[in-house]
């Protein structure tokens, strides 16, 4: 399916990654926002709002963001694509609602532009340190899918990619950037309507008393959706369910429902993985990173590569899902991985988890407020490679 018109010039722009992060919604298809303004993410609501009105969308500044997050997930039953955005303080609130969104299989998707934490932190300066939250933050088990953008163009590009992925696979999508990249002003260019791919929304089209809302088996094939008012008798709950919606509150239910949630991201990951490799086929090293630190690495292991280390590059663009069976394969034949972060060590830990000790795993922290010193990457760099 092909996006719709979405009444911004095509071509080449100079916009902000919270900008293009908005436009990328629309061209997906979005067209319900709820949220609440928190910096640095409220460029984006603000952009939406101006913009919902010349397509039909509908825009709701919500009274906090327990209740934006709770009006997006209930906005997919009613049968429009829906967005959500906030950063730190309030994603922290927002982890229940994602959790009850993972529940009942509600495609949407949550955009964090992090900042500097814990707590209200560092409102205005750039942190990476949501990234197991987004993992983990709500209870119970459950899987997602997170991605990281590293430039306003991929803002745009990558938004688009969050919102086909929670269609495919009928589940929240983390949209983790991070106030360098959302305040960043580059090029992007919006390509023509009918050259951007979208995934519609799967529709249920059989008969009305024979509609299950879920596919409890865990597999690629995942159940339709209908639009609620449209004369389907349904019940959507938070509690453990059978195939039909209804509550059953007991082990072997509650395997089955688990089992599905996990199993249908965890057993396709390599289905959803996104990643960018460069150089790795001779390295010794492998710098492991994400989001604005893939940039600010790329100095360091050019000049790494410049005094004949063999390093090379991975950057995940799908966060979550991990790549462990990549991460496994690669630690047997390297010596090292690099992992800077805009944190105090998060995505290093699945790395050295992977790894099971067959390769190192350097992290280099960065507790936020600013990127890394490429200079503090290379020193790692060379060290790893003795």
């Amino acid at each position: 399916m092909k996006a719709d018109p979405i009444g911004v010039a095509t071509g080449s722009h100079y916009m902000d990654g919270d900008h293009a992060c908005a436009e990328g919604a629309m061209a997906a298809g979005c067209r319900f926002f709820a949220g609440y303004p928190i910096t640095p993410s409220t460029e984006v609501a603000e952009r939406i709002s101006e913009r919902f009105p010349m397509i039909g969308g509908i825009f709701i500044q919500m009274e906090d963001e327990l209740a934006s997050m709770a009006a997006v997930g209930a906005a997919a039953w009613a049968g429009t694509k829906s967005m959500t955005v906030t950063s730190g303080p309030g994603f922290s609130l927002m982890m229940e609602n994602i959790g009850l969104a993972a529940m009942i299989e509600s495609p949407c998707v949550v955009v964090n532009v992090q900042r500097g934490g814990p707590s209200t932190g560092l409102p205005t300066l750039t942190g990476q340190a949501d990234m197991m939250q987004a993992r983990w933050g709500s209870h119970g088990d459950y899987e997602i899918i997170a991605i990281s953008p590293n430039s306003p163009q991929e803002c745009f590009d990558l938004t688009i990619t969050a919102f086909n992925l929670s269609e495919r696979w009928r589940v929240p999508v983390l949209f983790m950037m991070d106030e360098c990249v959302g305040h960043m002003t580059e090029k992007v260019v919006i390509p023509e309507a009918n050259k951007i791919d979208v995934t519609p929304r799967k529709f249920y089209k059989g008969d009305k008393k024979k509609y299950k809302p879920h596919k409890l088996d865990g597999s690629a094939n995942i159940a339709p959706m209908i639009k609620a008012g449209d004369g389907y008798f349904i019940h959507i709950t938070g509690l453990t369910h059978d195939n039909r919606g209804y509550p059953i509150i007991n082990a072997e239910a509650q395997d089955i429902n688990v089992r599905h949630l996990v199993d249908k991201i965890r057993n396709n990951e390599e289905m959803i993985r996104i990643i960018e490799e460069d150089q790795i086929e001779d390295a010794e090293v492998i710098v492991l990173s994400y989001g604005i630190t893939s940039r600010v690495a790329l100095k360091a292991v050019n000049e790494a590569r410049a005094k004949g280390v063999k390093v090379g590059i991975l950057r995940l663009i799908v966060v979550w899902p991990f790549p462990e069976s990549l991460i496994r394969e690669l630690s047997r034949k390297i010596k090292t991985f690099v992992v800077p972060e805009i944190n105090m060590g998060q995505i290093s830990l699945e790395v050295e988890r992977c790894c099971e000790g067959r390769a190192k795993t350097i992290h280099v922290p960065h507790a936020g407020g600013w990127v890394h010193d490429p200079d503090d990457i290379l020193k790692v760099i060379v060290k790893g490679a003795k």
